[in-house]
């Protein structure tokens, strides 16, 4: 039996016929909403045609104008940004931008551990008595609504541009830049906080021709938009293809000396290398402490500075990895002792480090399929971080609990509160009986869209080359999927520390294919001569060769 759902996805109708495309990827474009030749050609060639209007963003003509007047009057102007990589792409991007400009711009990246998430009075106080007149949010600020009321008797504006669910009512600002508002007529809206921000630079320079700050602004929204987990589709995937390309021949020498330390190899950037390696360096010091050092490396021309941040960089990663693996231990524990087959998973605990909940909630989350709340436990205020499935609304669930709650926010599959202490048990309790009702009756494990059902031989042709044209891949366009039947087993080997992961060899059609199954280890003894497997194909390089491998998803015994 398979351990997750196949769904394989029904064929066109009426198949796209196109000429010059081979048919397995005219069907990977039906998979994925393409159903004709110019959306066909535009996905593909993924240029800028896909751009869209920044004008079409809520109060992007009053943000356009009231940036305009605070850059010709010499106002000082803060860029007020989250402290993940979203948050410092778009914060250095805007900084950069409207330094170029001739803005007197200064960048504030909140200290994760002494200040928290978000605007902050003491914060903008200290930005006031800077001569700040003019504060831009970037990825932040929608739900912000007692700190940009106190903001207008300090003498401050607050321009927020943010990409998070805005609540039933907006804050109190003047200018609002997210596609989400109810009253969006942008097409798009699932743009990340650096792609808001970077709408905003695009407006400013509608009346300017600076073509070049636009483009070298490409990268920064490309790494924000790959390590936030946007959808690589419309503008977004316009603005990663775009950006992992000029990333590939960076001249930041704060991203060259990330580079190095990690051991990644210049010119060979995909999404998948800044999702799983540059992404959790720069996240690395926001999640433990201060965000600036990665700030700092996006932005220096120092090449001894930028190889100082990127070694400070790579032991932070270290030490967030093993906080991670003994949060991750202690919290599974705890969630195994409740019961795992609870609709709704929880673990709590006064030692959590608040900057890596959401990492280890989320491995719980892909482990058990089912949505997991982790809380550290406050004298007076606890604080929590949700990851969650498919089924359940994370978002829809803490408006329901809007009452008990102190500050929340987030998306459907990721999100954050505040909660009294003193309520947390009432809360608790509310989010168990919403996911009771939601999830009642469900067959809680992961599923597996499958694109086409094929044969192994396929791939002997070229045709992977060809599929690569769909690249990059993520959230909304992912890696193409496949199920090939009664292929067989000639070689088994468990490897990885903990024997997790499951490496073969499979034959079909007299072509043998190397395969790795990663943390598939604990299925072995489900193996049989015969199986059907479920994966994708890529691209393993090793010791300077290039082979084709089967990552392999998912297998049952061949009947």
């Amino acid at each position: 039996m398979p351990h997750t759902h196949w769904k394989i996805l029904p064929e066109a109708e009426q198949p796209l016929d196109h000429k010059h495309l081979h048919a397995l990827v005219t069907r990977l474009l039906h998979n994925r909403g393409i159903t004709d030749h110019t959306q066909a050609e535009i996905f593909l060639k993924a240029d800028k045609r896909l751009e869209i209007d920044p004008f079409l963003l809520p109060d992007m003509h009053q943000a356009v104008n009231r940036v305009y007047k605070a850059l010709l009057s010499g106002e000082k102007i803060a860029v007020y940004g989250d402290f993940d990589a979203d948050g410092i792409t778009a914060t250095a991007l805007l900084v950069q931008g409207l330094t170029e400009m001739g803005g007197d711009v200064i960048p504030y990246i909140p200290h994760r551990l002494y200040e928290g998430y978000g605007l902050k009075i003491p914060a903008l106080e200290k930005l006031r008595k800077q001569g700040i007149t003019l504060v831009i949010t970037v990825d932040t600020g929608i739900t912000a609504f007692d700190e940009i009321e106190k903001s207008h008797r300090l003498g401050l504006e607050i321009l927020v541009t943010d990409h998070h669910v805005p609540l039933e009512q907006l804050p109190s600002a003047k200018i609002i830049v997210n596609p989400k508002r109810a009253d969006s007529s942008c097409p798009f809206i699932d743009f990340a906080g650096v792609g808001v921000a970077f709408k905003l630079l695009q407006g400013l320079l509608t009346s300017r021709n600076r073509h070049d700050l636009e483009e070298r602004s490409m990268e920064l929204v490309a790494l924000g938009t790959i390590t936030d987990m946007s959808p690589l589709v419309s503008e977004n995937r316009y603005w990663v293809k775009t950006g992992l390309n000029m990333l590939n021949k960076t001249k930041r020498v704060g991203l060259l000396e990330l580079m190095s330390t990690a051991g990644i190899e210049p010119g060979k950037l995909s999404a998948e290398t800044v999702s799983y390696q540059i992404g959790p360096r720069l996240n690395s010091a926001g999640r433990l402490d201060d965000a600036n050092t990665s700030y700092q490396l996006l932005v220096t021309d120092d090449r001894v500075q930028a190889n100082m941040l990127a070694r400070e960089l790579e032991e932070k990663n270290k030490e967030r990895q093993r906080i991670v693996a003994e949060m991750h231990e202690k919290a599974r524990h705890q969630i195994i002792e409740d019961g795992t087959s609870r609709p709704l998973l929880m673990a709590s605990d006064a030692d959590y480090q608040t900057g890596v909940m959401g990492l280890v909630a989320g491995k719980l989350a892909d482990e058990f399929y089912r949505p997991v709340v982790l809380i550290k436990i406050g004298t007076d205020t606890c604080r929590g971080s949700a990851r969650s499935i498919d089924e359940f609304d994370l978002m829809d669930a803490l408006k329901s609990c809007h009452h008990l709650l102190t500050r929340y926010g987030g998306h459907a599959r990721a999100a954050g509160f505040n909660v009294h202490t003193r309520d947390l048990p009432q809360l608790q309790k509310a989010l168990r009986t919403m996911a009771e009702e939601k999830l009642a009756g469900l067959d809680l494990r992961p599923h597996i869209n499958i694109d086409a059902e094929i044969p192994l031989s396929i791939f002997g042709k070229g045709v992977f080359d060809l599929i690569r044209q769909l690249e990059p891949y993520g959230i909304g366009n992912p890696n193409p999927v496949f199920l090939s039947r009664k292929v067989e087993v000639v070689e088994q080997k468990l490897v990885g520390g903990g024997n997790d992961h499951l490496r073969l060899k499979l034959k079909q059609d007299g072509v043998v294919w190397d395969t790795m199954g990663f943390r598939l280890g604990n299925y072995v003894g489900e193996l049989g001569r015969h199986i059907d497997v479920v994966y994708s194909v890529e691209m393993n390089r090793w010791n300077g060769k290039e082979d084709l491998r089967i990552n392999l998803l998912d297998f049952a015994r061949s009947y």
